[in-house]
């Protein structure tokens, strides 16, 4: 079976996982700004918090690390890695179709 390249379910799947992509990227951004303790009053850092938050909100303060820098790596690296993961897997799924 040879590949469908342009048809529908390939831009689909390509644009499954560019949002993905996409949303992992500001929970990654977000856990990098913690680290490097980006200025909360910026707006540009509220904005990828508030973002992270809402997209990490099932997996934000799971686990209770005593550190606080550990619960934001865990929590939110966490909701990262699962949005790749299923991300690219639906992804593949529907490029398959």
């Amino acid at each position: 079976m040879s590949p469908r390249t342009g048809t529908g379910s390939s831009t689909a799947a390509r644009l499954i996982a560019v949002v993905a992509d996409i949303m992992a990227f500001i929970i990654i951004l977000w856990i990098l700004m913690y680290l490097l303790d980006a200025n909360r009053a910026n707006d540009l850092v509220q904005f990828v918090q508030d973002s992270a938050r809402w997209l990490a909100g099932w997996s934000y303060d799971l686990f209770t690390f005593d550190e606080a820098w550990a619960r934001v790596v865990t929590g939110y690296g966490l909701a990262a890695v699962v949005y790749l993961f299923i991300g690219h897997a639906v992804a593949g799924r529907v490029r398959r179709f």
